[in-house]
């Protein structure tokens, strides 16, 4: 081999061997532990690209080195999708590229507890920092499903609505077919009216067949519900509270709502009720039970005559007297 023959050779051994650490090197960077002590949250918003993604992990201390990051998605040829991200402590670069490139974005809950009136849920909606655009969607009172939703960053508010809107509609067309015979519903609104009536009058799930059944008995006697929830619901405007007891002359107040000057149900529901109202509506307890009242431990006490019932508000009157 001529002399100049073996200095290119030994060039290209030396810059073989280069090339050859320089890979090893850059593998062991990108799938070795990254610098966080701690797990850090990571906004990708759209359109970024690669290299603005690794300088974004980079500034928040997830990857210490956006070059190495970049060289090893395009070696890969990943692509990497938007959102919000949450990495674990000391992920490696390969790890945080796998997260971004699965779409893993971070799940946020919001759980509409029920009975809450629609007013309610549509303000915990606005509040959701994590949700994007206006509400503009209209909802009618007592059809959005209350359960724990689960949503991504930048979901859209009326798209959350729309969601928990068809939720209770499938839920209600399910156990609407599936109702106990007889029932004098005339349709699947009376039911989810009278659901509400049952959610707000009571958070105990075993009395809700029973209170349902204290309606369909009044109704059937021709004799006013009158249920306090109703009233309130009225004189709040649609939210559902007060900030004081019921008054004597709130009771007397005639609105479409006031199930104590008027026949029948009110005239919408006035709550978001849950699955398990909606079932004891649809379901409700055999009784001849006419009454009933709070029993100071957060039940009832249910009666079948007025003089029964009489007697049970004054050991309410008595136990509220007592806490004072």
């Amino acid at each position: 081999m001529k002399p100049w023959m073996k200095i290119v050779a030994g060039v290209l051994a030396i810059i073989l061997i280069g090339l050859g650490w320089a890979a090893w090197e850059g593998h062991r960077r990108f799938t070795a532990p990254g610098p966080s002590p701690k797990p850090v949250i990571v906004i990708i918003p759209k359109g970024s690209g690669t290299e603005l993604i690794a300088h974004s992990l980079e500034g928040a201390g997830v990857i210490s080195s956006r070059y190495v990051f970049a060289a090893g998605v395009k070696l890969r040829r990943v692509t990497l999708k938007a959102g919000e991200y949450a990495f674990p402590a000391q992920v490696s670069p390969e790890e945080a590229m796998r997260i971004i490139a699965d779409g893993k974005v971070v799940i946020h809950k919001l759980t509409v507890a029920e009975g809450l009136t629609t007013r309610q849920v549509l303000d915990m909606v606005s509040e959701a920092d994590f949700l994007a655009g206006p509400i503009t969607r209209k909802v009618s009172e007592g059809h959005l499903l209350p359960e724990t939703w689960h949503m991504v960053r930048d979901e859209l508010r009326d798209d959350v609505i729309a969601r928990m809107e068809k939720a209770m509609t499938q839920t209600l067309d399910v156990l609407w077919v599936a109702r106990a015979p007889g029932l004098p519903l005339k349709s699947k609104e009376e039911a989810l009216i009278l659901a509400s009536m049952v959610e707000r009058e009571t958070g105990t799930e075993s009395e809700r067949p029973r209170v349902a059944a204290v309606f369909y008995n009044r109704l059937a006697r021709n004799m006013r519900l009158q249920s306090d929830p109703t009233v309130i619901y009225g004189v709040s405007d649609g939210l559902g509270e007060l900030d004081h007891p019921l008054t004597r002359a709130e009771l007397q107040t005639n609105h479409p709502w006031n199930t104590y000057t008027i026949d029948g149900l009110p005239k919408t529901p006035i709550a978001n009720p849950g699955r398990a109202s909606l079932e004891a509506v649809l379901h409700p307890a055999k009784s001849d039970e006419l009454y009933f009242v709070a029993n100071g431990t957060g039940g009832h006490t249910f009666a079948r005559t007025l003089d029964e019932h009489n007697a049970n508000v004054a050991k309410w009157r008595q136990i509220e007297k007592a806490g004072k």
